[in-house]
């Protein structure tokens, strides 16, 4: 049997290019002067779930929306982490795009083929690939301009104002949103609020700037690295810091990599296997997402992977659960469950996300959690204590599945959130 391994040379994509400016609609535009006092729907966070929802309330005639975002522009934190990690291609396939579910809309690959001229010969292979109906991978530049484009023609972009939500309290009729210095007042509300780094153990100490998170630039210019972690961020730490020709110790507490090209089983992407997912018992959807939120890694990091490891520049810890993390006198120290202890200069933290804030802006006795995840409704994805309150995104993953936490995922949310929020605002 032969094993197909994708070539090295797909994670490569030119960053930063000039696109052609996005069409401005005819419709008229709001306006981002001051933050309104009430709106039809708030939307908490302006990630690529927001986009989204938006985009799909836009299709169901609701338009009275307001964003509220930390960055205060669609997508902008999203695309800062991805540069970050020096990512310059999704995991995601051309099919999975943020744009609106059942209407005749722009889609990611026609975006990509509309701009042709543009694209790498690598690239365009790709899409030919995604015509032909196998794996691609999707350029980051492709896809931030893509998103942009959904954010104007929807006019996503005029209805995002930058603010910090602190509380969200429903009410029978309407709920209130608090920022940091004022409030809004809304007839429903979508939590987009995405996924959060998951935080070191607090026995983890270290020298102040000597550990730090993938999310966070490292200073100065370490020559021995540590990266703890098995999933695709780790994998882009490991690859940026061989490349540069530095020395690599990894860490992680599975017995090995896993290779795969989603980040989780296609299944989940179908309807077929929401629905397996979606009718079965709470325990059986527990042990699915424990499975599935496994850490993985594009296939395409396999090659550099395996060639630095067995020239000596990468020592692989396998199978090591990391018990602290100190500075006994210079450079950091990960110490192993084995006794065995990995010295560096730096140590960086890859250790997985978690789904959002949403716990602390929602009144914890609406939220209804069970093992960390909200009580949703799986037909509409309401929280059922909070009925004019929603999720998109990663919280939805134990009503919707583990592809909600996917960029496909999200669409598929929306779809739904949309739906019930356009039938609700029709009765009233």
């Amino acid at each position: 049997m032969t094993t197909f391994i994708p070539e090295p040379r797909l994670c490569d994509s030119p960053r930063h290019r000039r696109w052609s400016p996005v069409p401005v609609p005819a419709a008229e535009q709001a306006t981002s002067a001051g933050l309104p006092g009430t709106a039809d729907v708030v939307i908490v966070g302006a990630g690529p779930a927001a986009l989204a929802t938006a985009a799909a309330l836009w299709h169901r005639g609701v338009r009275d929306v307001v964003l509220l975002d930390r960055q205060g522009t669609p997508c902008r934190r999203f695309f800062a982490r991805v540069d970050v990690l020096r990512q310059r291609v999704l995991r995601s396939p051309y099919e999975h795009h943020p744009g609106a579910e059942g209407y005749r809309d722009c889609e990611l690959l026609d975006f990509a083929r509309l701009h042709w001229s543009l694209l790498t010969p690598v690239e365009r292979r790709e899409v030919r690939m995604a015509q032909a109906g196998h794996r691609s991978v999707v350029p980051v530049d492709v896809f931030e301009a893509y998103c942009r484009h959904v954010a104007v023609t929807h006019q996503v972009d005029t209805r995002t104002w930058r603010a910090a939500v602190r509380q969200v309290e429903p009410g029978p009729d309407a709920v209130v949103v608090r920022t940091e210095d004022t409030e809004v007042v809304a007839g429903y509300v979508v939590l987009c609020t995405g996924e959060e780094r998951r935080p070191a153990p607090a026995g983890w100490q270290a020298d102040e700037g000597k550990v730090s998170y993938w999310d966070e630039p490292v200073p100065g210019d370490p020559e021995r690295m540590v990266v703890i972690g098995a999933g695709l961020t780790a994998a882009h730490l490991v690859a940026n810091a061989l490349t540069v020709g530095r020395r690599v110790a990894w860490v992680f507490r599975e017995p090995a990599e896993r290779y795969q090209c989603a980040d989780i089983n296609a299944t989940f992407f179908r309807p077929e296997g929401r629905s397996r997912f979606e009718g079965s018992t709470w325990s059986d959807r527990a042990a699915l997402m424990r499975q599935q939120r496994r850490a993985s890694i594009m296939f395409e990091f396999r090659p550099l992977l395996r060639r630095a490891e067995s020239s000596g520049q990468l020592p692989v810890h396998r199978g090591q659960r990391v018990t602290g993390v100190t500075s006994p006198g210079g450079g950091p120290m990960v110490q192993l469950a084995s006794g065995d202890r990995v010295a560096g200069d730096h140590v960086l933290l890859a250790l997985g996300t978690v789904p959002g804030r949403q716990a602390s802006v929602l009144p914890e006795q609406l939220t209804g959690a069970r093992d960390g995840w909200p009580d949703l409704d799986q037909q509409n994805l309401a929280y059922t204590r909070a009925r004019r309150v929603f999720a998109v995104g990663a919280a939805a993953a134990m009503a919707l599945g583990p592809g909600a936490r996917n960029i496909d995922g999200h669409r598929v949310a929306a779809n739904r959130v949309s739906a019930a929020i356009a039938a609700g605002l029709a009765r009233a």
